[in-house]
C-alpha cells in the first residue's frame, strides 16, 4: 500500500502546485482570498483550528495544504476559466477526480487495494494527465 499511497502523495501535491501556479500567477498574491469557495476556505480555517488546538505541530504556513483532493477539484472547477487552458473539458475532469477520490479513501485510511482497484488507480492517474491535454 506505500507504493500507492506514495502516487496520492506525489499526484495531490501536484495538483496543489498547480492551483497555485495558475491562480497566483492569474491573480496575484491574493488568490486564496478572492478566488477560493468559501466552503473550502471555511474547512482549511476549522481544520487549522482543530490542529491549534490540539497543539500539534503546524502541518503548514500555507492554506493550500490544509486542502483535501474534492476541495482542489471543487477550486479548479469554480475558477474554470482560469485552467480550461490547462484541462480539456470539466466533465472529464469531474469524472476522473470522483473516481481518484474513490480510491484514495482506501489508501489514506490504510485498507488494502484490490488488484483491479489497483489497475483503475494507475488507469485514473492516466486519465488525469490525459484530462489535462
Amino acid at each position: 500500500m506505500s507504493a500507492h499511497y506514495r502516487v496520492f502523495y506525489c499526484l495531490e501535491n501536484s495538483i496543489r502546485s498547480l492551483v497555485v501556479d495558475v491562480l497566483f500567477e492569474k491573480h496575484g498574491e491574493q488568490w486564496w482570498d478572492a478566488k477560493v469557495p468559501d466552503s473550502v476556505k471555511n474547512h482549511v480555517a476549522a481544520t487549522r483550528k482543530k490542529e491549534k488546538e490540539f497543539g500539534v505541530s503546524v502541518r503548514s504556513q500555507e492554506a493550500i495544504d490544509y486542502t483535501t483532493f474534492g476541495e482542489l477539484s471543487e477550486i479548479i472547477k469554480s475558477n474554470w476559466t482560469d485552467f480550461n487552458e490547462i484541462f480539456q473539458d470539466v466533465k472529464a475532469l469531474e469524472r476522473v477526480t470522483a473516481t481518484l477520490n474513490v480510491l484514495r479513501g482506501p489508501i489514506a485510511h490504510c485498507k488494502p487495494l484490490a488488484e483491479d482497484e489497483v489497475v483503475r488507480l494507475h488507469l485514473s492517474i492516466r486519465d488525469w494527465f490525459r484530462a489535462m491535454g
